[in-house]
């Protein structure tokens, strides 16, 4: 079982200290024993541009696995995001995952596509296709032609620290998801609020992996869980409330019908992600509630007791 966390990166989260701080945090995460450090991808709120965030923790880092959750190419050049994650990945030694997902209806997705002046239409075709040319400039390929990117000359591509380039999951449930994620991806990352839909759908992924003639074991099930550890599930469901306000302009009970959460005491949290990891998660990737700095740090140890006490 992987546990990791994610880094908190939004202004709102940052702000009395300046995002210097965020360094401080992604060391202190490795040595808690964490096994990854993820982070969030938006246009509609003030943070630190993810790619260049992980650019600065990985020369900082030694160990921990570095991620997107989710990356959304299809609001980047292509070409030139292939470059930047290829030299994340140099930069980390071979430490980068790449999540990706085509955003969501509603107040988060169309105006991120309107500030790109990218097509709201087709943008799950559009990722597919752009995460192809990814892998086919990792490769040395000297050509692409698709739908959306057609080019006869390729530059020569920066490579990656590892052939073929970093592992790349996909976020998503729909049953379109789902089928896509088993037949074209190396992992899944989804935040249902049910573990019994997480079960569902890792079903669903792993038999559109082998209806292609894909392992289903080689993609990794992982899981986007926001997560807030208290005194008492009250305290941490006002904590968690003031959290998703802040971060999406909406109350937790609104939040909670689509996004996992595990909140409370530490027992009632440990035993809201073994219901996942029973459902297939072997991944678990947490969003922790907290808005001010040295919460953040303390949030960060109360999950460490509760996920690998050992190593405490």
């Amino acid at each position: 079982m992987d546990i990791g966390v994610f880094l908190p990166t939004g202004q709102d989260q940052w702000a009395a200290g300046g995002p210097r701080g965020l360094i401080g945090f992604a060391r202190q995460a490795e040595q808690s024993g964490f096994s990854s450090l993820f982070v969030n991808d938006s246009l509609l709120s003030p943070r630190i541009e993810p790619l260049s965030m992980l650019a600065a923790a990985a020369p900082v880092t030694e160990r921990i696995r570095l991620g997107t959750g989710a990356l959304l190419p299809v609001l980047r050049r292509p070409v030139q995001t292939a470059q930047t994650l290829a030299s994340v990945d140099q930069l980390s030694g071979g430490r980068l995952t790449v999540a990706v997902g085509a955003g969501f209806p509603g107040h988060f997705g169309r105006p991120l596509h309107e500030l790109s002046q990218v097509p709201w239409e087709r943008r799950f075709a559009r990722l597919d296709e752009t995460v192809a040319l990814w892998r086919a400039l990792w490769a040395g390929a000297t050509e692409f032609r698709g739908a959306f990117h057609s080019f006869t000359e390729l530059p020569r591509a920066t490579a990656p620290f590892r052939v073929g380039g970093p592992p790349i999951w996909l976020g998503g449930a729909t049953p379109a998801a789902l089928a896509r994620t088993g037949r074209h991806y190396d992992g899944w990352l989804p935040y249902p609020p049910d573990p019994a839909d997480y079960a569902a759908g890792l079903s669903a992924v792993r038999a559109a992996a082998q209806q292609v003639g894909r392992a289903p074991e080689a993609i990794t099930p992982a899981l986007f869980v926001n997560v807030r550890i208290d005194r008492s599930a009250e305290a941490a469901r006002r904590t968690m409330d003031a959290y998703t306000r802040a971060n999406y302009g909406l109350p937790l009970t609104e939040t909670e019908r689509i996004q996992a959460f595990a909140l409370g005491t530490p027992q009632e949290v440990a035993t809201k992600l073994a219901r996942y990891t029973a459902a297939g998660a072997r991944h678990l990737v947490a969003r922790l509630g907290a808005l001010e700095p040295s919460d953040q740090l303390e949030q960060l140890d109360r999950l460490a007791a509760v996920t690998h006490p050992g190593s405490r």
